[in-house]
């Protein structure tokens, strides 16, 4: 039998009984050598910690777009939601019941006009945030609306397997290192 949806915000915030119900949902299997948590905190490079307390806030999401909407999550958040789609039987199964409505994802159309419009939104979605569960949502997965969009254009998928990552101010380091052995080397050699 299912669970009974989740309840509507009352007086604008969500009950204990809904909140405590919205954070007991369980995304996947859980009696298998890789529960949903690990395989993102394995994908993402998080540990798992912060992969656990990503998934509450994705449930939270998930919580305000169908009561609050329409929302923008954080890029975090976003990851959540991309690896709980390929859990299909789940997601439209047991989560879309307990939220009692379909809760779709689309790509943006791009352009100057959606880029407003999501930065608006994810604007928003923190207000919402803030007002339906009575606190701030947590910084290090729900940035501000400018630090959560300046990353967009950077961000790519990459093969660890053909490319290795390493931080500019590393490369900074290395160079600088590089220059002055060169100059080093170069002063020898015209002392000599």
């Amino acid at each position: 039998m299912a669970a009974e949806a989740l309840g509507a915000p009352v007086d604008g915030t969500i009950s204990i009984d809904d909140h405590r119900g919205l954070l007991a949902i369980t995304i996947g299997p859980q009696q298998v050598d890789m529960t949903f948590e690990q395989r993102l905190a394995h994908e993402q490079r998080w540990d798992l910690g912060f992969a656990k307390r990503a998934v509450q806030e994705y449930l939270r999401f998930a919580y305000l777009c169908v009561h609050a909407g329409p929302c923008t999550p954080s890029v975090e958040v976003d990851q959540v939601w991309h690896l709980h789609l390929t859990y299909s039987r789940d997601y439209w199964g047991p989560f879309t019941e307990r939220l009692g409505q379909r809760l779709d994802h689309g790509p943006t159309l791009g352009g100057e006009a959606e880029d407003t419009r999501y930065e608006d939104q994810y604007a928003a979605t923190l207000d919402a945030y803030t007002r339906v569960f009575g606190r701030a949502p947590p910084a290090d997965l729900w940035p501000p609306a400018k630090e959560r969009f300046a990353s967009f254009p950077h961000q790519r998928w990459v093969d660890l397997r053909k490319h290795t990552l390493t931080p500019r101010r590393t490369l900074a380091i290395i160079g600088a290192g590089l220059f002055l052995v060169g100059v080093v080397l170069g002063w020898l050699a015209g002392s000599s």
